[in-house]
């Protein structure tokens, strides 16, 4: 009766982590479109559905501790819930800094602002595939698929040093784009701390299914 309700409890937690991969995969995906097709109404749907991905999150976080508290789980229990705990702060930090470049888009009213700085677009790409895939990795407890998509995150590393490489290119160029300038390093910083945190997701699943943290066993 209890591993019944324990089951009952332990589903409707990834029936809601399932939820937020979706609405941060959503976010993601709609803040480079913004981005690309200058879309500000959208810019602003992605500041506005930050709130909802925040909501989903204290509910996760709330059945994960009920879990833990109320249903005193065995160890493989434990990394579930415990890896469920950690990969919803990270997928809420991906969806707050969805939002921040959504709002940095709504200040950029310039034309074509998406191909001024070209690497800003190859990183919005590398950003967005790796959410969707360390996801994917995660749903289907996929250890080496999330190892691949870690490494990813030295490509992100790459590219953002060309971001500013092409921002110093711009303010020699121009030194009239100022705030231009600092919102494209902003924009690609977001990018790159996205990377950082699918490292993150990626890293615990590798705790999910060894028990190992960074080659120290935890559970």
């Amino acid at each position: 009766m209890l591993r019944s309700q324990f089951d009952q409890e332990l589903n409707r937690m990834h029936v809601d982590l399932d939820r937020m991969c979706h609405l941060v995969v959503c976010a993601i995906e709609n803040c480079v479109t913004a981005f690309k097709e200058q879309d500000y109404e959208l810019a602003k749907d992605i500041i506005r559905g930050d709130k909802q991905i925040n909501d989903v999150e204290r509910s996760i976080e709330a059945e994960c501790l009920s879990l833990i508290l109320k249903q005193q789980p065995v160890a493989s229990d434990l990394r579930d819930v415990s890896t469920a705990l950690k990969v919803v702060t990270d997928l809420e930090r991906i969806g707050d800094q969805s939002a921040d470049i959504a709002e940095l888009i709504l200040e950029m009213q310039e034309i074509d602002s998406f191909l001024m700085i070209g690497h800003i677009q190859e990183m919005a790409k590398v950003a967005t595939k790796m959410v969707k895939e360390s996801l994917d990795a995660f749903h289907h407890h996929d250890l080496k698929h999330a190892l691949k998509v870690k490494d990813m995150d030295q490509e992100m590393d790459r590219l953002f040093e060309k971001v500013r490489a092409d921002i110093v290119q711009m303010i020699k160029e121009s030194k009239d784009k100022g705030d231009l300038t600092i919102n494209f390093l902003m924009i690609g910083k977001y990018f790159e701390r996205i990377g950082d945190h699918v490292v993150n997701i990626c890293e615990w699943i590798e705790f999910n299914q060894t028990g190992k943290l960074n080659n120290q066993r935890l559970i």
